[in-house]
Formats: structure tokens, C-alpha cells, sequence
């Protein structure tokens, strides 16, 4: 059986993309990934053996990830069955596995199972490939562009062997983007195209080492050129970056990704939960890893918001644990939660700057030393030479309070955090006020 036959191709391959149409089907085939699959490299000769386990392929966008997961069922006579962790849930997928099992079990019959994005799902979530990737019953291949090390369970990795896929090298993109020029049965080599040098290096560097981005971009061209009578297309450097700007509405590692995180960081901290919400949203529907939007809204609680609401910090931190254990699309509600109580509380930058301005403090004056009285005397010798001599055990005083210098003595008198006026941080003022006047207090009464 030809796991890569499709009917409606035959009759209408320009129905299929193009990136679908020039997927390789064998080795020999396949461009990029030299390293991982020379003759003598483990995971080409399991292929070569048949003697195959479940396996992570960890790389970036349009490495080949899925490409080699196909030709792999291809070369064994597998069944290949594709799943996204975006759009599939594990109680669809434990109803394949089942069936998987029950082929395996009578007919022999073996499945490859393909999960894209499997860092998407939660710990829990990919628990649930335990028992039939440790008997044997599917062989499971996750495709990641995270590092596994921190998105898969290490129960999960430890019954995975990791396979590491390289960006696509620029040489490999033209490769590509020849041989997709050339090839009449699966690529655009029955239409009349000219790709002028510059408009070639373009694409290539737009592609930035991804085959899936190259060959839309390509096609895209090629569909929408300015129209000729005499059939011929050419595509210019101009045409490829009109149709760049259309083509690649979000890109994960570009310009476009720093744009939307700082539109929504300056929502936040101007306090609009509409604009908020709508750059988040753009951000998950582009392709963001949520969990990296999760970090963006914990930094954003601690530095923007800080001590005037404590609990923003505490909701952002949820915010994260939830989508974690929920994963897509539930926990991503969780987030938006999150940007809006983010927006409408309270804003102080206070903490922040205690933290550079005592950062600073540092590099100019040095490692000062700490002032003998509040060190440990663990030793008869440390106690000797003042250790801890003269310390007041605050607790011992009514208030709970007893006035002490513990700033070394050079800078006894630096202030690093200032309270702001809003939320909580006024109650915070009031106490460090009431402190501050029972030390004037102590050291009118010494006078």
C-alpha cells in the first residue's frame, strides 16, 4: 500500500499544497539532516533493521520532522496515522491506540503514531502514551520545536530515544526550491517561471532554514504574478516580498513575534484589556507557544505591577499551572484570564527599580562587609571577635520592631525601594513610615 497516494491529487494536485507535493518519500530523497541519517547513524540504521522504538524528533519548523516520520512507515510497511496536540484530545487518541492495539495483536499489522506538537500536551496528558509505548503496541513518534528536557515528561523520555533535526542549511533551501522549479509530476515544472537571483536569495532568507515556509512563499509567487499574455511567469524580488508581508502573518522567531509581545506588554501596563486580549489572541492563533506567553505575563506582574496588587503575581502564576495541566484550547481561557487582571490592576514599577538601583549599588561600591551584629557566631572564635554582638531579637519588643542598622555602613542610609502611591503598596508606605518614625524616635532618645 503507498501511504502517500491521494486520489484527489492525481486528478488535481494544484488542490494540494505545494509543500505537501514535494514531500520526499524516501531517503534518498530527503534533503538536510545528513548527520542524522548517514549510513552509519543509529536512527538510519533502526529504519534499515526494522528494529524500531518510539522516538522524539526535536527541531525546528519545516526541519523534516514529519517528512522522515512518513518515509519511516514507508520503509516499514507501518500504518501511519497523523495527530496534532492542538486540535486532537487523548481521549480521541486513546481510542487509536486502542485499535492500533487489537491490529497488532491479531493481524500483525503495526502503527506509527505521529503527534505533532506534543509539547503541547500536559504532563498528564502524555502520561497516558505510557503503557502502550512501553508495550509496544504503537510506536509513538512526537515531533517538538521545544527542548524535550523541559516540555516532555521525563517518564515519557525516558522510554523515547531523542532525535535532534538542524535548521535547513541556505543551500538546502535552493535545493529545494530548484527542484520543485523543475519537477513537472509534483512541483511547478509545467508552468513557465522564471525565478530572477535576487528574488531567489530572498526567499531563502525569509525561509530562514524552514522547507514549508520556502515552498509557500514559492507558490504563492507563482500563483499571483502580475499577468502576462504570453503565460510566463517572473518572479522578482518585489513580487516575493509583497507576497512575504501577506504570506507570513506570524512568525515565531521574526520581527512580527517582538511586535506582538511588546503590543501586548504595553497593553498591559497601560491598562487596556481589550488590546490586551486582542494581542494575545493573535499571538495563539498565530502559532505562539502559550507557555511562553504564560512567562510574558509572570515577568509583567512582577515588573509592572509588583507590590501594588501581590495577588497579580499569584493569578499569573496560576495562569501558567492551569494551562499546564489543561493544555490547549481549555488552559489557553486561563491566560486570557490572566492579561485582563493583569491590565486592570493597579501598576507600580517599584520593585523593579529597587532591583536595578541595588544592582547598581553594587557594581560601584563592591562586596561591603556585613556589619558584625547580624552575622552568625556559630564558633567560640567568631563569638571572640564580636560576631554577632549587640543583635536585638526584634520579637522581643512589643511592637515586634526594634530599630537596627543592618545596611553595612558606607551605605546605611540608601534607599532602594520607595513605596508607590497605589493598591496595596499605600498600606506598605504606612508601615515603612510608622518604622521609620520609631527609629527617629530611638535616635532622639540616644541624643
Amino acid at each position: 500500500m503507498d501511504l502517500f497516494s491521494n486520489p484527489k491529487q492525481t486528478n488535481n494536485k494544484d488542490s494540494v499544497p505545494l509543500a505537501e507535493r514535494m514531500r520526499p518519500t524516501d531517503l534518498e530523497d530527503l534533503v538536510g539532516q545528513e548527520d542524522l541519517l548517514s549510513e552509519e547513524s543509529p536512527l538510519y540504521l533502526s529504519i534499515a533493521n526494522d528494529r524500531l522504538g518510539s522516538m522524539i524528533f526535536w527541531g525546528p519548523p519545516g526541519s523534516g520532522k514529519t517528512t522522515i516520520a512518513k518515509i519511516i512507515a514507508n520503509r516499514t510497511g507501518m500504518s501511519f496515522l497523523y495527530y496534532s496536540a492542538v486540535t486532537s484530545g487523548i481521549k480521541e487518541l486513546k481510542g487509536v491506540i486502542s485499535a492500533s492495539r487489537k491490529k497488532n495483536r491479531f493481524s500483525g499489522e503495526r502503527t506509527i503514531l505521529f503527534i505533532d506538537e506534543i509539547h503541547r500536551f500536559n504532563k498528564a496528558q502524555q502520561d497516558a502514551f505510557l503503557p502502550s509505548v512501553e508495550s509496544g503496541d504503537i510506536i509513538l513518534i512526537g515531533a517538538t520545536t521545544e527542548n524535550p528536557s523541559f516540555e516532555i515528561t521525563s517518564a515519557l523520555l525516558s522510554r523515547c530515544r531523542v532525535y535532534v533535526l538542524n535548521k535547513l542549511s541556505p543551500d538546502n533551501i535552493k535545493s529545494l526550491i530548484r527542484r520543485a522549479l523543475t519537477d513537472s509530476e509534483k512541483g511547478l515544472g509545467n508552468k513557465k517561471i522564471t525565478l530572477e537571483d535576487n528574488a531567489l536569495n530572498m526567499i531563502i532568507t525569509i525561509a530562514d532554514g524552514d522547507a514549508r515556509r520556502a515552498y509557500n512563499l514559492l507558490e504563492f509567487c507563482a500563483e499571483n504574478p502580475p499577468a502576462k499574455e504570453d503565460g510566463k511567469i517572473i518572479i522578482t524580488s518585489q513580487l516575493v516580498q509583497k507576497a512575504s508581508q501577506k504570506a507570513i502573518l506570524y512568525d515565531k522567531s521574526g520581527e512580527e513575534h517582538y511586535n506582538l509581545i511588546s503590543a501586548l506588554h504595553k497593553s498591559l501596563r497601560g491598562s487596556d484589556p481589550n488590546a490586551a486580549i486582542y494581542y494575545l489572541i493573535r499571538m495563539l492563533k498565530g502559532g505562539e507557544d502559550p507557555m511562553y506567553i504564560a512567562r510574558r505575563l509572570i515577568r509583567f506582574a512582577v515588573e509592572d505591577i509588583g507590590l501594588a496588587d501581590p495577588t497579580a503575581l499569584r493569578i499569573a502564576v496560576s495562569a501558567k499551572e492551569v494551562y499546564h495541566f489543561l493544555g490547549s484550547p481549555e488552559g489557553e481561557l486561563a491566560l486570557v484570564e490572566a492579561a485582563v487582571y493583569l491590565a486592570t490592576a493597579p501598576k507600580s514599577n517599584t520593585v523593579y527599580l529597587a532591583y536595578t538601583t541595588a544592582i547598581a549599588e553594587i557594581d560601584s561600591s563592591g562586596a561591603l562587609p556585613v556589619p558584625l551584629f547580624i552575622r552568625n557566631a556559630p564558633t567560640k572564635l567568631m563569638e571572640s571577635i564580636g560576631y554577632g554582638k549587640g543583635y536585638a531579637y526584634d520579637h522581643n519588643n512589643n511592637e515586634h520592631y526594634i530599630p537596627q542598622e543592618y545596611l553595612p555602613k558606607k551605605i546605611k542610609d540608601k534607599k532602594f525601594y520607595q513605596p508607590g502611591k497605589f493598591g496595596y503598596e499605600r498600606e506598605i508606605r504606612k508601615r515603612l513610615d510608622w518604622w521609620g518614625k520609631l527609629k527617629l524616635k530611638r535616635t532622639d532618645n540616644k541624643e
